[in-house]
């Protein structure tokens, strides 16, 4: 089965008849995607080039690994060039963990 466009698979309605009320409008919401932002500084070390722009907005359900996209497309860089990242220099998220999750472990 296909959804309405969203190129998510739509689930079986029965599915949503066997479960609460509650749980669809919990499933639902955590579709929708959170318009609040972030705001994200990158900071070079080591041999690393200097951004000409440090700070930048970002929205937070957006995923690490899309941090780690755009920042090879601000570098220039290669997906094969190797981009250490860290948060307050003390470690390194998995690219499927969420901007606002790392914000919340951050602060």
């Amino acid at each position: 089965m296909s959804g309405s466009g969203s190129g998510t698979p739509a689930l079986p309605s029965a599915f949503f008849d066997s479960i609460p009320r509650e749980t669809g409008a919990a499933l639902e919401s955590y579709r929708q995607k959170d318009p609040t932002k972030v705001v994200v500084r990158f900071k070079a070390t080591g041999n690393a080039p200097i951004m000409k722009q440090n700070f930048y907005k970002i929205t937070s359900s957006n995923r690490f690994q899309t941090v780690i996209a755009f920042l090879r497309k601000e570098l220039g860089w290669k997906a094969s060039d190797a981009l250490f990242l860290y948060i307050n220099a003390s470690f390194s998220p998995a690219p499927d963990d969420t901007v606002a999750n790392l914000f919340t472990k951050a602060t």
